[in-house]
């Protein structure tokens, strides 16, 4: 039986989808403005199969699954489900997020003669547009009979724990390409656990469990990356510090359930919604740029690694 080709859509019906789509995106970053829809997104940026999508994607997915009262933890395709040997269960209804499409615009009657030079006549130009594609969570799924479906997500340690001392080395060279050094000492309990010294271009962490130090310098290397006091204000970039902190440790693996999610009411009195819509955006942006660091491969044996160890007197 022939496949039926789809109908084409008239000027008029793409253009109400265009609206339809822009409209769910400014709805999706209104939630942020209440406490309760920041920390939605948050725990969808934290979560590690969910943080490869763009921001507004993101926005999108926490919207649609908090309409339907689901708590989203990996979402994909229906192909690239199958491809973890699981299926989208018959009439599951799918999450709407937006794909970039590049199209050649047709060129002109008059560019596509021959050119007066003799060359080839000129392309058409390229324009991307943003079309609605669908995508399930893994809630939806059940696994392929016969198959073992693939671990979709890596194992949750405590945060207090010991388990993740691997990310520091990739942290610190983080650290050495922003041209910060890095210095553990032995401090109290009772005082901060490290600080970022952009002038003397150093920081400080505490000695101790590894998870702790991990947390310790994530934040201060946010603070490195260009979230200081002076531009932000203490409030507000300890704020999206520890929300970069939060997501990052989220995402390698971390246990970040009993962690309570920073949040600052008002963030902008005059243009809220475009003032918190940067902010979510640098916080993207800044905890992508450590998951990277942290994600890098190692240096060559030649660059042996240098490890983070206690200062001595």
């Amino acid at each position: 039986m022939a496949r039926q080709s789809r109908r084409r859509l008239s000027d008029a019906e793409r253009e109400r989808r265009r609206q339809a789509d822009r409209e769910r995106l400014e709805q999706s970053v209104r939630e942020l403005l209440s406490s309760a829809g920041w920390a939605r997104w948050m725990r969808v940026r934290a979560t590690n199969g969910l943080a490869r999508y763009s921001l507004r994607n993101q926005l999108l997915i926490a919207a649609d699954c908090y309409q339907r009262g689901i708590t989203p933890t990996y979402v994909a395709g229906f192909r690239a489900f199958l491809q973890l040997n699981r299926c989208v269960r018959k009439g599951e209804k799918a999450i709407r997020i937006l794909a970039p499409m590049s199209v050649t615009e047709p060129a002109h009657d008059r560019e596509r003669g021959d050119r007066a030079d003799g060359g080839a006549p000129e392309p058409g130009r390229r324009r991307v547009f943003f079309r609605t594609v669908p995508v399930f969570d893994v809630a939806m799924t059940d696994p392929l009979p016969g198959t073992e479906p693939v671990p979709l997500e890596p194992p949750r340690q405590p945060i207090t724990g010991d388990s993740h001392r691997h990310p520091l080395e990739p942290l610190r060279r983080l650290a050495d390409e922003l041209g910060y050094r890095i210095e553990v000492r032995e401090l109290p309990e009772s005082g901060p656990g490290g600080w970022c010294d952009p002038k003397a271009r150093q920081i400080v962490v505490a000695d101790g469990p590894g998870n702790r130090m991990v947390r310790t310098l994530v934040h201060e290397l946010a603070h490195a990356l260009g979230v200081g006091y002076e531009q932000y204000g203490r409030e507000r970039a300890e704020v999206l510090v520890d929300s970069v902190t939060y997501v990052v440790l989220g995402s390698v693996g971390l246990d970040v359930g009993g962690e309570s999610i920073p949040y600052v009411a008002g963030w902008g009195e005059d243009g809220a919604l475009e003032a918190i819509r940067e902010y979510a955006q640098t916080i993207d942006e800044l905890a992508a740029r450590i998951e990277q660091a942290i994600a890098a491969p190692a240096p060559a044996p030649a660059d042996a690694p240098r490890e983070l160890t206690a200062a001595r007197s």
